[in-house]
């Protein structure tokens, strides 16, 4: 059994663009150099923060709210934003 299931982790974390239309989910992580971090940390993505995904239609950008404001970001964006 892995550390996190041990110490009561829920379950793995997934990327943004895995996430279907309706669902909120937690950031946990961003696996981005540090210019692409900072600046969707400007943009309210904070670990621990709510995002709930408002259109994933598989190819294309993702509609998102994250702190009462809804953003578009690209696919690729959103691959690299972990939640759970």
């Amino acid at each position: 059994m892995s550390r996190a299931r041990r110490q009561g982790a829920s379950k793995p974390a997934i990327s943004l663009s895995m996430v279907e239309s309706g669902r909120e989910v937690r950031l946990v992580a961003v696996r981005a150099g540090r210019g692409l971090a900072q600046h969707l940390a400007d943009m309210g993505f904070v670990p621990g923060g709510e995002i709930r995904v408002v259109s994933n239609n598989v190819v294309g950008p993702l509609v998102v709210l994250v702190k009462g404001s809804r953003l578009v970001i690209g696919r690729g964006m959103a691959h690299k934003i972990m939640v759970e």
